[in-house]
C-alpha cells in the first residue's frame, strides 16, 4: 500500500482521535493514583480518634472527611429525609436537619434512620457524629428515638478509573482497526484490474 494512496485528511483525523483516546487512558491512569492516595487518606481518617471542628470551606471539609466531630447545635431548621441505610445495611430513610452553629455558620446534620417517614422531633444541642461528604454530620449516636445510620465508609466509594483507562486503550486500538480496514477496501475497490 502507497501512502500516497491514503486518504490525508481521514487518516489525519483518525490520528488525532486515536492520540486523544490513548492520552485520557494515561490521565485514568493517573487519577487512578490519585484516587488511591485519597481514598488511603481517608482510610487514615477513620482511625483518628481527637475530634475536628467543623468545617468552614470546602477545604477544610476535605480535610475534615471521615474524622469525628461534635457540635453544638443552637437552632433546627429545615428537617426533611433522604434515601438511607441503617447500620445493619437495611434501606429507609434518613432524616436530617440544618443547624445554626454558635459563633455562625451551619452545618447539615443525619439525625437517625427509620422506616417511616414522620419527622423526628429534636430541638438541638451538642451532638457527636462523623463528617461525611457534602459536608454532614452522621450523628453517631443517634438522636430524637432515629436508629443508627450506616457510618461513613471510604471503602464505598469506587474507583474505576483502571477499568476506564483499559476502556480508553481498547477505543484507540479498535479505530485503528476499523480505519485499516476501511483504508484497504477503499484501496482494493480503486485497484486496478489487471
Amino acid at each position: 500500500m502507497s501512502l500516497r494512496r491514503l486518504p490525508i485528511i481521514a487518516t489525519i483525523v483518525v490520528l488525532i482521535a486515536v492520540g486523544i483516546m490513548i492520552r485520557l487512558g494515561f490521565w485514568q491512569l493517573d487519577r487512578l493514583h490519585q484516587k488511591e492516595a485519597l481514598l488511603a487518606r481517608y482510610a487514615q481518617s477513620q482511625t483518628m480518634s481527637a475530634d475536628v471542628p467543623w468545617p468552614q470551606s470546602s477545604a477544610e471539609a476535605e480535610a475534615a472527611l471521615y474524622r469525628h466531630a461534635t457540635l453544638d447545635c443552637e437552632a433546627v431548621s429545615n428537617f426533611g429525609t433522604i434515601a438511607g441505610q441503617n447500620a445493619a445495611g437495611k434501606s429507609g430513610l434518613a432524616h436530617t436537619a440544618d443547624c445554626a452553629l454558635a459563633g455562625g455558620g451551619k452545618a447539615r446534620i443525619v439525625l437517625g434512620w427509620s422506616s417511616a417517614p414522620d419527622l423526628p422531633r429534636w430541638s438541638g444541642g451538642r451532638i457527636a457524629g462523623i463528617v461525611a461528604p457534602g459536608p454532614r454530620l452522621v450523628a453517631n449516636p443517634p438522636v430524637a428515638g432515629l436508629g443508627p445510620n450506616l457510618v461513613p465508609d471510604p471503602s464505598a466509594i469506587p474507583n474505576n478509573h483502571f477499568a476506564y483507562a483499559v476502556q480508553w486503550f481498547l477505543f484507540a486500538g479498535v479505530a485503528l482497526v476499523i480505519y485499516a480496514l476501511a483504508v484497504r477496501k477503499r484501496l482494493a475497490a480503486n485497484a486496478p484490474r489487471g
